[in-house]
């Protein structure tokens, strides 16, 4: 799975603003993303805008464009993680 090379099946899923993480967190997004969604793969999006911010995660593996639900879920995991108001690296 690449960025650069999207396939048939993957999907950005943006946030509404950046969110800082660091590696760890970025991880763990991407793990919980491709649990919440089903997908085969998932790979933090970065701001272009903001280097150090993730805009979101771009999943492939899947049939459909993740639901509007799920995006907010991904979006207040991944806040909660800055904020340390639960989720982050012991959600699973």
């Amino acid at each position: 799975m690449s960025r650069a090379r999207p396939e048939p099946g993957c999907h950005e899923v943006l946030f509404d603003a950046p969110v800082r993480l660091d590696e760890p967190s970025e991880v763990a997004l991407e793990d919980y993303a491709r649990t919440l969604s089903g997908a085969r793969a998932a790979e933090a999006a970065r701001s272009e805008t903001e280097p150090a911010a993730v805009r979101g995660v771009h999943v492939c593996g899947l049939e459909a464009p993740v639901a509007a639900a799920a995006r907010r879920d991904l979006e207040d995991f991944a806040r909660s993680m800055v904020t340390g108001a639960g989720g982050g690296l012991g959600w699973s």
